[in-house]
């Protein structure tokens, strides 16, 4: 039924006249003259009023909702239907209008977004690529910890906040002197390769490439401008047998004064024994330092006179790595005899300290070199650690993996097959058709070769078969044969 304020046609609704619609009106139409019209409805005992303006369009009767009284005021919904009105007039159908109205203002939304996006995109920074690479764009062997620990150390801090599209050559060149100034040059060299591989990555990929439009800085530094002349990354330091016998020395006489020490709180500590054992055995075997490291007791069998390293423990590139079945000399048999009567009771050779698991694999690495402070270029005392010069055997460092090198040309000298070498070294030899057919383990030839290597040591290291016990002035005056 049609409705009319106060009955009349022609009159319009008064609000005090539609807060009195009862529900009972439920249905009916309410008459508010110039083609507006409203609905009844009833929702829960609340009473609305649905408000459409009836035009013609293309011959037909059609509706444009005007607004719902009383969430909308009258004055909005008869301004709303004059608004359609004049459209009608202007040839426009106030639908379609308001569904164009609807579209503009989703793509004005939209432009909003796009450009504060944009905005966002362009002030990524370095910091923000690079963690970004670091999880979709690079796998290396180790699980990225080189990555994360150099560039957590030297590049973020000072390129991290720098947006890449002003990221310049000059930053990474200020970047790689300043890293070389403080005496670690193959720190920098590294680092100015993964720098390069993560900003040849991000050239390929959205929104990085964008924000290289001008270039990769990366490819307009040459390192090799930068690093001392006369620099090469391949370490060439070997221990001489002076060196070798005089580290034995400083041992054996740290040991003895601490020992003999009436305040020990106050006495020099020695290298812990187990490191001193992990020393040596990386001499007589030529393992890496970081495989002795992580060694388990059930590795090793004192009756078949062996040590298995897993391939997981060995260094190298994944579906690469290789198990090493390394045979013991007398000489290494011992140490791992040794170090049998301190850490036997644990899983691991070389325990932590919460016994959960093998010590950090740098850990005698870092307290070889902490002990040989005089070739750091450290600007602070290094809170907890030992600083001293007590390893110190020459003019030059040297580090765990020098023993393997110094054990290897011991080898060579003492006329071991140089592909026997790299098998105790558990490289890789031969051409892969000789890998696929050839499979001998030369299992007898290593075992000579670490014999040979085990006895050259206990000779130098002993006479008689008694240790040599030498005072620092007699280093240079070794046994005849030695």
């Amino acid at each position: 039924m049609t409705k009319y304020p106060k009955g009349k046609k022609g009159s319009k609704w008064t609000v005090k006249e539609l807060d009195a619609v009862k529900t009972e009106w439920k249905g009916d139409t309410l008459n508010d003259g110039g083609g507006l019209s409203g609905e009844v409805r009833v929702n829960s005992g609340s009473v609305s009023i649905v408000f459409r303006y009836a035009f013609k369009w293309q011959g037909k009767v059609a509706w444009h909702y005007c607004g719902t009284y009383p969430t909308v005021d009258m004055a909005v919904i008869r301004e709303e239907r004059d608004k359609a009105r004049d459209l009608v007039k202007s040839g426009v159908d106030p639908r379609a209008h308001r569904v164009a109205a609807k579209i503009e203002a989703q793509a004005a939304i939209q432009e909003i977004i796009r450009a504060e996006e944009q905005k966002r995109t362009e002030t990524l920074t370095f910091s923000d690529l690079y963690a970004i690479w670091i999880r979709d764009g690079v796998n290396r062997s180790d699980g990225n910890k080189y990555i994360k620990q150099s560039f957590g150390k030297h590049a973020i801090p000072v390129l991290g906040d720098i947006e890449v599209r002003h990221l310049t050559e000059n930053h990474l060149r200020d970047l790689y002197r300043r890293i070389i100034a403080a005496g670690k040059t193959a720190t920098a060299v590294e680092l100015s390769k993964d720098i390069g591989q993560m900003l040849r990555w991000a050239e390929k990929r959205k929104p990085w490439r964008a924000l290289l439009i001008d270039g990769n800085p990366a490819e307009l530094v040459d390192i090799k401008q930068l690093v001392p002349k006369g620099y090469t990354k391949e370490r060439k330091r070997v221990l001489s047998i002076e060196e070798i016998i005089k580290l034995k020395m400083i041992f054996d006489g740290k040991e003895t004064k601490y020992v003999e020490a009436s305040q020990k709180y106050a006495a020099e500590h020695p290298l812990k024994k187990e490191s001193q054992i992990a020393l040596w055995l990386c001499l007589g075997t030529l393992c890496r330092i970081g495989e002795l490291l992580k060694t388990e007791w059930k590795h090793v069998d004192f009756q078949q006179r062996t040590w298995f390293i897993p391939a997981a423990n060995t260094k190298g590139e994944h579906g690469r790595k290789r198990d090493q079945l390394v045979y013991l000399s007398n000489f290494t048999l011992d140490q791992f005899k040794q170090l049998h009567t301190l850490t036997g009771y644990s899983y691991w050779v070389f325990p932590a300290r919460n016994k959960e698991g093998p010590v950090c694999e740098k850990t005698v690495s870092k307290q070889v070199g902490d002990r040989q402070v005089k070739f750091k270029q450290r600007s602070r005392k290094l809170r907890g650690r030992v600083e001293n010069n007590s390893l110190v055997l020459g003019d030059e460092e040297w580090t765990p993996h020098d023993l393997r090198r110094t054990g290897s040309t011991m080898m060579q000298k003492l006329k071991v097959n140089r592909d026997i070498i790299n098998l105790c070294q558990n490289h890789v030899i031969g051409s892969k058709v000789d890998r696929v057919y050839l499979l001998d383990e030369y299992a007898d030839e290593k075992r000579e070769a670490w014999e040979k290597l085990g006895d050259k040591l206990e000779l130098i290291l002993t006479l008689n078969g008694t240790p040599i016990v030498l005072c620092e002035s007699s280093v240079h005056h070794l046994p005849c044969g030695v």
